[in-house]
């Protein structure tokens, strides 16, 4: 936050005489956090400043902003401060410069008072308006415009330009991109950002089926738990519907345990090849496959995988492989030919690969990195670390916990990549935040219950890690 805001306050002195005249409107979060400490070195170089705040100081919400707000108010005989919660008392401005730093990068859904008449405030003012990171009201991933949006004449972003930046230049204006201190390594550690672009809002008039149907494919006549973890972890992750297709007599033991899950009970007590028509019945419907779970391993089995991964790739329907689907596909020796997340632990991979993987970090992504490329499918390779790659990226999730070892949770694991997927999110993304999720939620099933868990017991923490990501760098640090 000190990097950002100094580095704000350096493009402004750069640009504009000493004396100019400064209005910064701030926000209660980490952009307006930006907006403080730039405010603090204007005024240490010369510039006459004034701060609104959108809101009260008690509300503000980040730790890192409410210290730097206090630093700014010590200086309020140098300052004019301004608390702002109703949009009448919003001030006439008659400044050189204007610079926006009310909402950043997390902002989401339609602006609502008073950020929204400060931006009409902003726009309407005749200063030059310089937004801090993203301006009000664009959308930093697409560049949508959020109701209505500060028109920047220059847009000062930190560490790497955003996507809507590049799609709302008119917004933007000038884009200057600074260097804040992040290591360029730190752009390969899974976090809450990663969840965050994955996350798909909700709008009002949301209908079902716009959240993804997703189809399981697995059970057989010893397993029937997998499939519907998997189902039940998709759920959770927010998919309208999952389907899941198993032989009949574990297809009846799954509906019986939630009435949330639809089944397609296939004849017999494995999957076998002639089950493969009546599951194509189904895949017009569905917007992603889980195949694997709970499978078993016997040759019928395994033409009936390949079978399966045949027809989805006609449809061109996105696709996650586990477990025993994994270990059918690897006889194939062949990529795939439609959008997929392998899930693969170090045994797994080695059937895949015919190697397993390497002991270092760095190493490991490298060979995932290849593998990845020559199987044409995004790897999520489980572990202490994670290690996900789609063949041109690699990125490490540091999520989970010793606990996590129990059976289960590999199967939670491909419901949540499955749900997002089934959402509309690509492969690699969605194994990346669904890495972090599952990981996220058994730490803090431990915090609760210790190692003692079992893999039903994450089900309840993912929407709370998929609504609140952040507070799980919040439970890392009270844990040490």
């Amino acid at each position: 936050m000190e990097n950002a805001g100094f580095a704000v306050a350096s493009e402004v002195a750069e640009r504009f005489p000493e004396g100019s005249r400064v209005t910064v409107f701030c926000g209660l979060g980490g952009n307006g956090g930006d907006g403080f400490v730039a405010a603090r070195h204007l005024l240490t170089m010369g510039f006459r400043v004034k701060v609104i705040l959108a809101g009260r100081h008690g509300e503000i919400k980040s730790e890192e902003a409410l210290q730097n707000w206090k630093a700014l108010r010590s200086l309020k005989a140098s300052v004019k401060i301004l608390e702002v919660s109703d949009s009448s008392r919003i001030p006439t401005i008659d400044s050189d410069i204007v610079i926006d730093a009310l909402l950043g990068i997390g902002v989401k859904g339609a602006l609502r008072p008073p950020i929204l008449q400060m931006v009409e405030k902003i726009n309407s003012c005749g200063g030059r308006v310089v937004a801090v990171d993203v301006p009000t009201g664009i959308d930093s991933d697409t560049g949508e415009v959020l109701g209505d949006a500060v028109k920047a004449d220059l847009t000062v972003t930190f560490h790497k330009p955003k996507k809507g930046l590049l799609k709302a230049r008119e917004y933007a204006g000038e884009i200057v991109v600074k260097g804040i201190g992040i290591p360029p390594e730190f752009e390969r550690f899974i976090g809450p950002g990663d969840v965050g672009l994955a996350v798909k809002p909700r709008r009002p008039e949301a209908h079902k089926g716009d959240f993804g149907r997703l189809l399981v494919v697995g059970g057989s006549r010893t397993y029937s738990g997998a499939p519907a973890l998997v189902a039940q972890a998709a759920l959770r992750t927010g998919v309208d519907l999952v389907y899941i297709a198993a032989p009949e007599k574990t297809a009846y033991t799954i509906a019986s345990m939630s009435p949330d899950m639809i089944t397609l009970k296939l004849s017999g007590e494995y999957l076998s090849p002639e089950n493969v028509k009546e599951v194509e019945g189904v895949l017009g419907r569905v917007d992603c496959v889980v195949l694997g779970p709970g499978l078993g391993l016997r040759g019928e089995v395994e033409e009936a995988v390949k079978g399966l991964i045949e027809s989805v790739e006609r449809l061109g329907i996105p696709l996650l492989l586990d477990a025993d689907g994994l270990k059918a596909y690897a006889k194939l020796d062949r990529r795939l030919k439609a959008p997929a997340v392998l899930t693969p632990h170090a045994g797994e991979y080695r059937i895949l690969t015919g190697e397993l993987p390497p002991e270092g970090l760095e190493e490991r992504g490298e060979h995932v990195l290849r593998s990845a490329r020559r199987l044409g499918a995004t790897i999520l390779l489980k572990g202490h670390v994670d290690v996900v790659s789609d063949g041109e990226r690699v990125k490490f999730n540091f999520t989970g916990n010793p606990g996590m070892t129990v059976g289960g949770t590999g199967d939670v694991l491909s419901g949540v990549v499955g749900g997002l997927m089934a959402n509309g999110v690509p492969p690699f993304e969605a194994a990346s935040a669904g890495a972090f999720v599952n990981g996220a939620a058994g730490d803090f099933v431990a915090r609760d219950k210790g190692f003692h868990m079992v893999a039903s017991d994450l089900l309840e923490w993912i929407p709370k890690v998929l609504d609140d990501p952040m507070s799980h760098l919040e439970l890392r640090e009270s844990v040490g």
